[in-house]
């Protein structure tokens, strides 16, 4: 036989699902892909004899080929920042759920003013992803506390604000996912090109200082390495930086549509008991 909650032990709303947001679990396996990808490229693109004439490249791929072996490896971090941030792309559109956010909230507080809460369960259900997982939960709720009548109403009003606190807190590290990746990327990728340059521009100043005449071979081959991996290592660093940026913004707004409606909940639970 169940035991009814007293006041001195409150009732607990129950637990949210897990989270339903899609995305690349293992971002390892993306990296390793992604280097598989890099070194077939380099190797048997841009080295194909095609791309070079007596040794010399004559076009943009022969040239990418004389950046040397930091080449694929900035490749491999270009690629990566490309696939998580398509990943991240196709992850948060699932978590946002069928059309506007903003129509949603703007739905579900006409509703609670209303005190229709079976009429904001069914946006939820007509919405979908992670703000209306959230806000579905906080009104099971609050139909939970509003047909209890053994807690007093602040101990109420605290199991709704830790009913949404919970239920955010499932749907974060899912919404995050490969973000710190792709953040990590922004100075690795840019660390990278620049390590590829010092090599360069040291090749550069070892055929200066050979004796007799610099030989010009080996001189542009040193240019062509310091300039290819400064631009590859520029590309990785600002591609990555808009899209963390990018994604992390999109985070926000889905947090504050869920702070909105959360806080909404709780005080027309508040206003209404």
């Amino acid at each position: 036989m169940e035991q009814k909650p007293t006041a001195a032990q409150p009732a607990r709303a129950a637990k949210p699902e897990g989270n339903k947001v899609a995305g690349i679990k293992n971002a390892f396996l993306v990296i390793l892909a992604c280097l598989v990808v890099a070194v077939c490229l380099f190797t048997f693109w841009f080295g194909h004899e095609s791309h070079f004439e007596e040794g010399h490249p004559i076009d943009l791929w022969g040239t990418i080929y004389k950046g040397g072996f930091i080449v694929p490896i900035l490749q491999t971090l270009f690629l990566t920042v490309i696939v998580l941030s398509v990943e991240r792309w196709i992850a948060l559109s699932s978590a946002k759920g069928k059309g506007s956010i903003e129509k949603f909230v703007a739905g579900v507080k006409k509703n609670l003013q209303a005190n229709n809460i079976a009429g904001a369960k069914d946006l939820c259900k007509k919405q979908k992803g992670v703000v209306a997982d959230v806000v579905n939960s906080a009104l099971t709720a609050y139909e939970e506390m509003d047909k209890n009548t053994v807690l007093t109403k602040e101990q109420k009003i605290a199991n709704l604000q830790k009913a949404v606190e919970e239920a955010t807190a499932l749907q974060m590290p899912a919404l995050q996912q490969n973000l710190p990746i792709v953040a990590t990327l922004t100075t690795l990728g840019t660390l990278v090109g620049l390590l590829g340059t010092v090599i360069g521009m040291i090749k550069s100043f070892q055929a200066l200082a050979a004796s007799g005449a610099p030989d010009s071979t080996e001189l542009s081959t040193g240019i062509s390495e310091a300039l290819i991996n400064t631009a590859f290592g520029i590309a990785t660093g600002a591609f990555a930086v808009i899209s963390y940026n990018f994604y992390t913004n999109k985070i926000d707004n889905l947090t504050y549509a869920i702070d909105e409606v959360g806080y909404s909940i709780v005080q027309t639970f508040a206003a209404t008991h």
